[in-house]
């Protein structure tokens, strides 16, 4: 994405690693960790990632960041056993990105009777 939040020297520097912009391995996990943030958040409000008035920006910077580091570190994960990865910095701020989100869509759609978020 051309577009992208994050840059390959963001995650290159987070990660203490010497890589350049032309990173295509590293610029397909920044895409992928924007979609899956996205896609488990939401995408029904326009410029929700990005509205500067709300501390959004800086959430999905930070775990889009934290996914793609952890593609990039992961990328070859073999095992004879099963594990269960706990990325506890994503989890906590997907959690808050999502409390953020159902506030704001209920701010956007205040007389949708389909909000999700509230109870039926």
């Amino acid at each position: 994405m051309a577009d992208s939040v994050v840059s390959v020297s963001d995650v290159g520097n987070m990660m203490n690693l010497d890589i350049d912009d032309s990173d295509t391995l590293m610029s397909a996990y920044i895409d992928a960790a924007e979609q899956y943030v996205k896609n488990a958040v939401g995408t029904d409000i326009t410029n929700f990632y990005t509205d500067d008035s709300t501390s959004v920006p800086a959430l999905f910077k930070v775990a889009v960041m934290s996914l793609a580091g952890t593609y990039y570190q992961y990328r070859i994960a073999m095992s004879d056993t099963q594990t269960y990865d706990i990325d506890l910095t994503l989890n906590s701020i997907i959690g808050q990105l999502r409390g953020l989100y159902a506030q704001a869509y209920e701010e956007a759609y205040p007389d949708d009777q389909t909000n999700p978020t509230q109870s039926v």
